[in-house]
């Protein structure tokens, strides 16, 4: 496997870092991207949702030494603040103490991951380069240059971290025994943004924390950029009386966010002139199996796209990358058939659980955070944490503060989510207080860290 050549499809956040590890390995790397170089043009508006950036994604950063640069531009968000409809507010932290995810800009990570893979001489980047077929057997791409030429490149493996309409899953999708999905939600995305402030204190809100105005069937978020600005983004259903469809002036989204946002009149940017001005995104959840055709194989959202409300979707493509890294790393005697047999087993499980975790917290974030037995159970939740940290953590914690697998993480949730529940029940609360009874309670719903 040394010095062989890699082709990546993409240079997206995955498909950047990935470059770097590679080069860091000694592989002559090639890069295509369909896309202009964005830090020459700019980016599309209204598509450039914050990322959150935790444990998983901090981890791949520190293989290229990024983790720092990255996290000396995030903010730390330490928990959640919910906004109900007067404007109160009820704030839940993410875990204990010193725990915090990071609000990063999506296109000033990306352009940081390009630079530094440019930086390489193992790397060659080539932008405005659409990749048009694939020969699995021969590990081989066509490539339309941008004035039009069909080029052909082949190599020992060919990665695709071209996303989730990716052209190199396309083309596997048309061979024997591909299964593949694609969900879409009934629901789509805007951004609006709340500007900064002139002076010393730029933030019109807390900064360290995640913005939440759940609403039941839809919700706002609101997260901090370094500059004292806020990017929110309003997910509502499509269709139906509470949706885009109803929303067709600029008195109508007036009078919706005088309704059900009121505190967010004064502080978003031009509201009604954005809000149509900028695209609808769209939410969708993609699975497949397998990932690997011979030497080529998926990677990221192009194997795995699903929904940001655990803000994982970054920080699993990111995992992607360092698996995938630590196997070669592990196993450089082998062939690239055996290094992706291993990182497909191993992924796609983790994959599927993570696309389950984001859909329930969606439910979660939208509908639950501000009723009174969700908030009985995220205190319970809580006092266990703090008083039992080396038997109970909570989901959040597994899948954001750890590198336990997503697909633990998915099983240790629900076992906990039992325990909860029985404590909530009648005078059982009690029990949080002997820790002898905690003991024998976690034995009982097979609880352990």
């Amino acid at each position: 496997m040394n010095n062989g050549k890699i082709i990546i499809s993409g240079a997206g956040l995955a498909g950047s870092l990935l470059a770097s590890c590679l080069a860091n390995r000694g592989f002559q790397v090639e890069v295509f991207e369909r896309r202009p170089d964005m830090r020459k043009w700019k980016a599309e508006g209204g598509r450039s949702i914050n990322l959150a950036l935790s444990n998983r994604g901090i981890k791949a950063l520190r293989k290229v030494h990024m983790d720092g640069p990255v996290l000396k531009e995030a903010i730390p968000m330490h928990g959640r603040m919910m906004h109900n409809t007067q404007g109160v507010l009820t704030y839940q932290p993410y875990g204990t103490e010193g725990q915090f995810i990071n609000s990063v800009s999506r296109s000033g990570l990306n352009m940081k991951l390009i630079s530094l893979a440019e930086e390489k001489q193992e790397v060659n980047l080539h932008f405005s380069h659409r990749i048009a077929d694939v020969n699995f057997e021969s590990t081989t791409v066509w490539v339309e240059t941008p004035e039009g030429q069909m080029v052909e490149h082949k190599a020992d493996a060919i990665i695709a971290a071209d996303g989730a309409f990716s052209p190199i899953r396309l083309a596997m999708q048309k061979t024997n025994r591909f299964n593949y999905s694609q969900q879409y939600e009934n629901y789509g995305y805007k951004e609006l943004e709340i500007p900064p402030l002139e002076g010393d204190h730029p933030f019109q809100m807390e900064p360290n924390a995640l913005h939440i105005w759940p609403r039941g069937e839809f919700m706002m978020i609101a997260l901090p950029n370094p500059d004292g600005s806020f990017t929110c983004t309003l997910f509502l259903p499509y269709e139906g009386p509470i949706s885009f469809d109803s929303l067709q002036t600029e008195d109508d989204v007036h009078q919706f966010f005088h309704t059900y946002f009121a505190d967010t009149l004064p502080l978003i940017s031009r509201l009604e002139q954005t809000f149509f001005s900028n695209p609808t995104g769209s939410l969708v959840t993609v699975r497949c199996a397998p990932w690997v055709r011979g030497k080529v194989a998926l990677l990221g959202d192009a194997a795995h796209a699903i929904v940001p409300f655990y803000g994982q979707g970054m920080n699993c493509a990111f995992e992607d990358v360092a698996v995938l890294d630590n196997l070669i790393e592990s196993n450089m005697s082998a062939g690239w058939e055996d290094v992706l047999d291993r990182y497909q087993k191993e992924r796609i499980p983790n994959a599927n659980a993570i696309a389950d975790l984001a859909l329930q917290n969606f439910i979660e974030m939208r509908d639950l955070v501000g009723h009174k037995d969700f908030l009985d159970f995220k205190e319970i939740e809580h006092t266990l944490c703090e008083k039992y940290p080396h038997f109970f953590k909570s989901q959040y914690e597994l899948v954001t503060f750890s590198d336990v697998t997503y697909k633990t993480a998915l099983e240790s949730g629900e076992k906990n989510a039992s325990l909860i529940r029985f404590l909530q029940e009648n005078d059982n609360r009690q029990y949080l207080q002997q820790p002898d009874q905690m003991h024998s309670l976690f034995s009982r719903f097979h609880i352990s860290v």
